[in-house]
């Protein structure tokens, strides 16, 4: 039997029409794939409210001189637990590697780092996650809901929020203009 094609380190995008509003304009970076499932952060929404100073000030650490940037909402799976995808030149206690394109970390010591200003050089913190059971991605991307792309560190760096999902499309050549939430038979 052949093993399933892993997607950590790769995107997924959101077609028009996906059919959940969750996941509307999504862009979602794979952080890991397997038999099991699959784990990923949306890099298209904020957490209403949150940023990453305050996030550190309710987990009691001194934000210093860390820049007001808005916590995303990383999906609907345990929102009371955060996440930090960044670069992969810092390493912690809790720190995944992702396919040698970012790394993943759930523990307050990269918080801690970039708050002392020893952290990754690009990093993005995001509250909750995106999950998927064992064959259920597998079944929506042969359902259309989603469309893979190999991920572009730009596109998670460089790329503003609000563009992600288009500019994603683009890197594949997919002008979204073209795109239709309504299939049919040829």
């Amino acid at each position: 039997m052949n093993q399933p094609i892993s997607l950590s380190g790769q995107f997924l995008l959101a077609m028009p029409g996906i059919g959940d509003p969750r996941f509307e304009n999504s862009v979602i970076a794979i952080c890991a794939h397997d038999a099991g499932g699959a784990f990923g952060l949306c890099l298209h929404q904020r957490a209403e409210g949150l940023t990453v100073p305050e996030l550190m000030r309710q987990l009691k650490i001194d934000p210093g001189e860390t820049a007001e940037i808005p916590v995303l909402l990383g999906g609907p799976v345990q929102t009371d637990r955060g996440f930090v995808l960044h670069s992969p030149d810092w390493s912690g206690d809790d720190t995944s590697h992702v396919a040698g394109r970012w790394a993943l970390t759930g523990t307050r010591d990269v918080l801690e780092a970039i708050a002392r200003g020893e952290g990754p050089r690009h990093w993005i913190a995001a509250v909750g996650y995106s999950g998927w059971g064992s064959g259920q991605l597998e079944g929506e991307l042969h359902q259309h809901g989603w469309f893979q792309t190999p991920a572009t560190m730009a596109l998670i760096w460089k790329t503003a929020m609000a563009d992600r999902w288009r500019e994603g499309f683009a890197a594949s050549g997919i002008d979204i203009r073209l795109l239709s939430a309504d299939i049919g038979n040829a």
